[in-house]
């Protein structure tokens, strides 16, 4: 979301949403073909007040397709030069085939379509002058998010994006407009990109300066071809795999000097925040700005007003959603936890209302004495000044309440406070995944009807929960989460829904070397919530079914491309699969040794190069054979 640049004056509050719209009443089904898809939307509000009129909107940009669910890019900011910019990703499979996902799907090249863009428009959805395709084989795509084959898109600045989750333009920049966009790769590069009208940054031919293996040596990733190399990259290897959240540091901080200038963003995988700094000779320096934010975070940025400057203000996924705020002091940052220490008089094992609190994460730069006011109840009186860290906390009834920390170091200089939740009194609930089962039909006894812990691609499940409370309160709600964990480290939402249960479908592996089971599954998830807000996560882990897929050619050692990667028959390949996982496999014309080779047949009899595998049950072979050209 973002707000008008005049908003204020009369007749300009709008406010402007990017958001996918849902086309039907049915759930999307990952098929390109379906009408039943949801699509992106990019509209504009009024708003008045607090309250945004829904019946105000005016769509700006429509049907922009989410093939696949994922990569819709999902970012919109307004430049210097009054024009509103939106980021927009591949689809995460291609809209035409649905089998050609990962480094296969090439919608980004497609001039004619929006997807894998950065795109330009006036804050009234026209045209802007000095956008770089508007010549007559150009038209607008803002109602279909297409045009003719051959023809550019007229809202199309730059191109080349696999999912340009975020991206920010200086503020400070008068007259022009400095954009970096934070593209999210694929399995080995992350990028942030110095974009500029009708630049091709490269996917997906290129995955930050490197080649795409799919199609190797096809352009020069680190060379003139494209609009540039990435302004900076980062390997996989770092432990960071998920460029997400950046901004700019305006000039009209209180920050010190060696933020001037200055680009931070974050990585959403290794929960890492980095600052970019220019170098003197050309290029950036990369710095780590801070860390500890755990995995999902953060996913937003920006700059906003605190005290007398300005502080950075960030968004988490994690503990529920949080906004978060960094500034720059020279007092204390204040920190501290709760537990419950003691029980109820009556039993044992029921919590008792007295409550232990440590500030010893408190730190301050100046290493002088510190004092510690605590309220413990929210209501903004202090309770108890302390010299130490530590204070105990007797409540008179179970409920919920925000203690609040204020610490003062020997300068005068006082903490901004902080808060954090505590239950005296109280427990959280227990809930329980009753059942886990494969809606497809099975056999009476078999697997489905116990309950699962492996899926299949494609294949139907069903889950099913409760919860009790030992407080005797009923539950306000129960929470259905089921996300896809991506190498052991990062995870995607493929579900969610409240209630007593719900129904997803097994999903496909990321791409064809994310398909270990150890660090590649899919977990459930079920959060109770009782009646002051205390909860509790139980989850279920379910593995891929796999199976081995051996490769090979006649004669040996020549390459077939599968899922997209160029591989070579010289030593095997086997891979492993996921069963229902559809393989795209391509038996290439090819030289070697001087000699040319084309495709002849495959040994389970089909006669196309170019094949759809769906991955069996059963270990399986395939042998493509070539017959050699004679020149």
């Amino acid at each position: 979301m973002t707000v008008d640049p005049r908003f204020g004056t009369e007749g300009r509050n709008f406010v402007y949403l990017y958001y996918t719209h849902q086309t039907s009443d049915a759930c999307p089904v990952k098929d390109p073909a379906s009408n039943k898809n949801p699509v992106n939307r990019v509209s504009r509000f009024v708003m008045e007040g607090n309250v945004v009129h829904r019946a105000s909107e005016k769509v700006l940009i429509d049907n922009m397709p989410s093939p696949n669910g994922n990569h819709n890019g999902g970012d919109l900011h307004f430049g210097n030069d009054g024009n509103l910019y939106v980021s927009v990703g591949d689809g995460g499979c291609d809209y035409f085939e649905k089998t050609r996902c990962q480094y296969e799907n090439d919608a980004s090249r497609d001039k004619n379509m929006l997807l894998g863009k950065v795109l330009r428009i006036t804050p009234d959805g026209g045209i802007p002058a000095g956008n770089p395709y508007t010549d007559p084989d150009s038209a607008r795509c803002n109602l279909n998010g297409r045009t003719a084959t051959g023809n550019h898109c007229q809202e199309t600045y730059a191109s080349g994006f696999r999912n340009p989750f975020r991206f920010a333009l200086d503020p400070d920049v008068e007259d022009a407009n400095k954009l970096f966009v934070n593209d999210v790769g694929g399995q080995r590069w992350e990028e942030i990109d110095n974009v500029k009208a009708g630049g091709d940054y490269g996917w997906s031919i290129c995955e930050g300066r490197a080649d795409n293996p799919y199609k190797a040596g096809s352009t020069n990733c680190d060379g003139a071809q494209l609009a540039a190399g990435p302004v900076h990259q980062y390997s996989h290897k770092t432990g960071c795999e998920s460029v997400t959240a950046g901004a700019f540091v305006p000039d009209d901080t209180n920050w010190p000097a060696r933020y001037r200038d200055a680009y931070l963003f974050g990585d959403f995988v290794c929960g890492k925040m980095f600052s970019l700094t220019p170098k003197g000779g050309g290029g950036f320096k990369s710095r780590t700005f801070a860390g500890g934010l755990r995995l999902r975070s953060p996913v937003a940025m920006d700059f906003g007003p605190y005290k007398n400057g300005q502080a950075l203000y960030y968004a988490t996924f994690e503990d529920g959603g949080m906004i978060r705020r960094i500034s720059f002091t020279n007092g204390p940052s204040a920190e501290f936890g709760a537990v419950g220490n003691d029980h109820g008089d009556d039993d044992p094992d029921t919590p008792g209302l007295q409550m232990s609190f440590d500030a010893s994460g408190t730190t301050d730069p100046t290493g002088t004495p510190l004092t510690y006011e605590w309220d413990f109840d929210g209501d903004e009186t202090v309770d108890r000044i302390t010299d130490a860290p530590t204070a105990e906390h007797t409540y008179d009834t179970r409920g919920r309440y925000a203690a609040t920390l204020r610490v003062t170091n020997g300068e005068g200089n006082v903490s901004d406070p902080a808060r954090v939740e505590v239950f005296p009194g109280d427990e959280p609930p227990e809930p329980t995944i009753d059942s886990l089962t494969e809606a497809s039909a099975q056999p009476a006894g078999s697997q489905a009807e116990a309950g699962v812990d492996a899926f299949r691609v494609g294949g139907d499940y069903a889950a099913t929960g409760s919860a009790t409370d030992p407080d005797g309160d009923v539950p306000v709600g129960l929470m259905w989460e089921v996300v896809q964990r991506h190498d052991g480290n990062h995870e995607h939402t493929l579900e969610s829904a409240a209630g007593e249960g719900l129904a997803f479908s097994g999903p496909k592996p990321e791409g064809l070397y994310s398909t270990d089971p150890g660090g590649n599954y899919v977990e459930v998830r079920l959060t109770a919530t009782d009646s002051l807000g205390l909860s509790k996560t139980v989850f279920r882990r379910l593995t891929p079914r796999t199976t081995e897929l051996a490769f090979g050619t006649e004669p040996a050692g020549l390459r077939l491309e599968i899922a997209g990667e160029s591989v070579s028959t010289s030593r095997g390949p086997t891979i492993t699969s996921w069963v229902g996982y559809d393989l795209n496999v391509f038996a290439p014309r090819q030289r070697r040794d001087g000699r040319t080779y084309a495709f002849r047949s495959w040994s389970d009899g089909e006669t196309a190069a170019g094949r759809v595998i769906t991955t069996p049950e059963q270990p399986s072979e395939y042998t493509s054979s070539f017959r050699r050209l004679r020149r």
